[in-house]
């Protein structure tokens, strides 16, 4: 595959800022380590794979223009008209691991009993 068919995404930013590892990351998105490591050199990938990695890193799919930009598309986040906050602070969330965000994930995981990714869980 040429370097043409890659498009820079913003997975590997995003999970750095959620300090979470590659294989963090797929086991959550429940698809293969080598998937995580592929999308994030910028192959291209289903859109179901999309949503999945969308979700395991705490965003909407709504969102995927922002991580996954289009050839020639911005890599400018997308206002937020659901709230004010989410509107001025821009995609801030997604860069940041705060820890609302963390403890929505970790509730849904033990609530699902699939056991989390996090250490204790």
């Amino acid at each position: 595959m040429s370097t043409d068919d890659r498009l820079p995404n913003r997975v590997r930013e995003i999970r750095e800022n959620r300090l979470m590892t590659q294989a963090q990351l797929a086991r959550k998105a429940k698809v293969a380590l080598r998937t995580v490591h592929s999308v994030e050199k910028g192959m291209n990938c289903r859109m179901d794979t999309k949503r999945k990695i969308l979700l395991a890193l705490g965003l909407r799919f709504e969102d995927k223009d922002f991580v996954f930009p289009s050839r020639g598309g911005s890599l400018i986040p997308p206002m937020q008209s659901a709230s004010p906050a989410a509107s001025e602070s821009g995609m801030q969330g997604a860069g940041m691991a705060s820890a609302g965000g963390m403890q929505g994930t970790a509730t849904s995981e033990s609530e699902s009993g699939s056991g989390g990714g996090w250490p204790g869980n």
